[in-house]
């Protein structure tokens, strides 16, 4: 029995959009994919959203494409996985959260929290470090210290100010936390290699360096 060879090939940006003047795939001459189309059975897949396991609404990218076609399935991003163990209470039971908040309690030790604010849905959504209180709550942690970094890339530039008065409001609603320190992602999250902007942070959250705040 003879093996016939499949080819997958991935236009990447190429695809099915409404038909005006600024389509610019619309307006090209494409022969060869015309004659695929009209020779060859054909589908349309959705490639945003929850079709390739990212939030409702949200755009698809080539990673989140590449990973669901190769799975043959729904790849769920980390961003609604977070989501789904928060809404269904699986979160709250995550052994490695459980064994960090044990260890707190167990040497009477300080239990810090670090990462970014705001609702970029990148490196950070707020419902989450708010499921992390509810836990320590939940798990009567006594010593609990957020080391927040502001964002003002995939957030809006200005935004950090109303995102601090969120989370301030939430630790005092929920009882839990203290805001220990909080650093611009221009300095804690330095991709350039430039280690006098990662020091800055450094020295913040290890020393305690920076201007205080009442």
């Amino acid at each position: 029995m003879s093996k016939k060879k499949v080819a997958l090939l991935i236009l990447d940006g190429w695809g099915i959009g409404p038909d005006y003047e600024g389509n610019a795939i619309n307006n090209a001459k494409t022969p060869t994919l015309d004659m695929i189309s009209h020779a060859f059975p054909r589908t349309q897949l959705q490639a945003s959203g929850q079709a390739v396991g990212l939030p409702k609404g949200e755009s698809g990218n080539t990673e989140t494409g590449h990973l669901n076609i190769g799975a043959g399935r729904v790849v769920y991003q980390d961003l609604p996985r977070i989501n789904m163990s928060v809404s269904s209470g699986d979160f709250f039971k995550n052994e490695a959260l459980l064994k960090a908040v044990n260890h707190q309690k167990k040497h009477d030790s300080n239990l810090h929290l670090i990462g970014m604010i705001g609702q970029g849905g990148v490196h950070s959504v707020n419902e989450h470090l708010y499921a992390l209180l509810r836990l320590a709550k939940e798990q009567k942690v006594s010593k609990l210290y957020l080391h927040l970094i502001t964002d003002g890339r995939d957030s809006a530039p200005a935004s950090a100010i109303n995102y601090l008065q969120e989370v301030q409001k939430e630790i005092s609603d929920i009882g839990v936390g203290e805001i220990a320190t909080v650093i611009g992602r221009y300095y804690a999250m330095d991709r350039d290699k430039r280690y006098e902007r990662t020091q800055v942070a450094y020295d913040a959250l290890v020393g305690g360096v920076g201007e205080k705040s009442a």
